[in-house]
């Protein structure tokens, strides 16, 4: 194939890749399932953990090399000033050898099954990082969600109490209330106005920590999330999710699978204890004379056995069955943990649910309404204010929290299916 055709080949498979590239702009809405499939395929702290796999299957290679024979080649007795008697070459010496390291023990297989273990931890790991980096994704989504949510509650907090203030500027005018009255009333303004603001600034933030985590270019600046921040009922027993856990969680696949490098580990070191044979070759020629030899060497293993290593790595195998018990017994308490907080944060919303949401709805519009026709005073009009906007905003992070819940028992069992 010519340079030209080549060159036109390429153009055609690249230009179609070119072409949907530039239509398929990052995306400006994410929903809570987008922007974790997102940051699975960009965030970098998780390509940078995946290269770990790619080294360790590396190492695999290395690990089932045979040894490389070796070949020496000899020539002596090379005369540097004169020649013999038979000519400048005749009473040198030639010798051409080949040696070979047998290895004994099965070491290059066990070496093999030890790296192809140490393959199989560093995916759990990776599994592991992939898991913690799902639960800071939906707990900054949710974030997100909330300041969105504030924002709406204080923008609309500060309409109805701008409604207020005005009629409090007409009673201050008309001599219907103090001077001091009046001020109050304007003072109260600054909260919500305030609330507006620190919404604003949480959403910002959010979005921004969002996407570092989802991937910076991943998705445009003016970014947005999407889907419903509202309640969803989970229903879930505690001994589902540790049958779950048992399953799914990567880092407790790494530490099983950690006491199983330890024992290949070990296998190797008991190989590399016995002695490999070097076999060799040789052939020689001098004074014209043609001869060959065989040889096989062998260690006497009479001061180094790899004692110290195999004590070692037997070490090495109960350091890991501990260390595996104990991040299986914190598995288990993760679990707990992330059901109990689930079951306590869900009830605080019901709680809100119940009722208290619509009597602190009713207070409000019942204290204003009384407050505009001047039957109540102002104190009982700003309480009932206040109360309405601490209960609002106290049942957005009562929601906030029971969905990072929710997130934190798909992060403690490692899978978001739940059943």
């Amino acid at each position: 194939m010519t340079i030209a055709r080549i060159i036109v080949v390429l153009g055609c498979a690249i230009a179609p890749a070119v072409a949907h590239a530039q239509a398929s702009p990052p995306p400006s809405r994410l929903t809570l399932d987008e922007a974790i499939t997102l940051a699975l395929q960009h965030n970098h702290g998780l390509q940078a953990a995946r290269t770990a796999i790619a080294q360790s299957e590396a190492d695999e290679i290395t690990a089932n090399h045979r040894p490389n024979p070796e070949l020496s080649v000899g020539w002596q007795a090379l005369p540097l000033f004169r020649p013999s008697q038979g000519g400048y070459f005749a009473d040198t010496e030639v010798d051409v050898g080949v040696s070979y390291l047998v290895e004994r023990g099965d070491k290059r297989a066990r070496r093999l099954k030890a790296a192809r273990d140490t393959s199989a931890v560093a995916r759990a790991q990776v599994a592991d990082n992939e898991r913690t980096v799902a639960f800071q994704v939906a707990s900054l989504f949710i974030a997100a969600q909330l300041a969105e949510s504030t924002i709406e509650l204080a923008q609309d907090n500060l309409s109805s109490f701008q409604h207020a203030v005005e009629i409090a500027d007409d009673r201050h005018t008309s001599g219907a209330i103090s001077e001091n009255d009046y001020l109050k009333i304007k003072l109260q303004l600054l909260q919500f106005q305030t609330d507006v603001e620190q919404a604003q600034l949480a959403r910002m933030q959010a979005l921004s920590d969002l996407r570092q985590r989802v991937g910076y270019d991943a998705v445009s600046a003016d970014f947005d999330v999407a889907g419903g921040f509202d309640y969803r009922p989970l229903d879930v027993k505690l001994a589902d999710l540790n049958a779950l856990a048992a399953r799914h969680r990567g880092d407790l696949r790494a530490a099983t699978q950690a006491v199983t490098v330890a024992q290949s580990q070990q296998a190797v070191a008991g190989a590399n204890g016995i002695q490999d044979v070097t076999l060799s070759g040789t052939y020689s020629r001098s004074s014209g004379l043609n001869t060959a030899a065989i040889g096989l060497s062998i260690p006497l293993a009479i001061f180094d056995r790899n004692e110290g290593e195999i004590r070692r790595t037997r070490l090495a195998v109960t350091q890991a069955q501990e260390q595996g018990a104990e991040v299986t017994g914190q598995v288990m308490t993760d679990v707990n943990d992330a059901y109990q907080t689930l079951q306590r944060t869900q009830r605080v919303v019901e709680h809100y649910r119940s009722g208290y949401l619509e009597l602190s709805q009713r207070s409000r519009e019942i204290s204003e309404y009384a407050y505009r026709r001047g039957v109540t005073s102002l104190f009982d009009f700003l309480d009932a204010e206040r109360a309405y906007r601490a209960t609002q905003i106290g049942y957005r992070q009562a929601l906030a929290d029971y969905l990072v819940a929710t997130e934190q028992v798909r992060q403690s069992v490692g899978t978001r299916a739940l059943p």
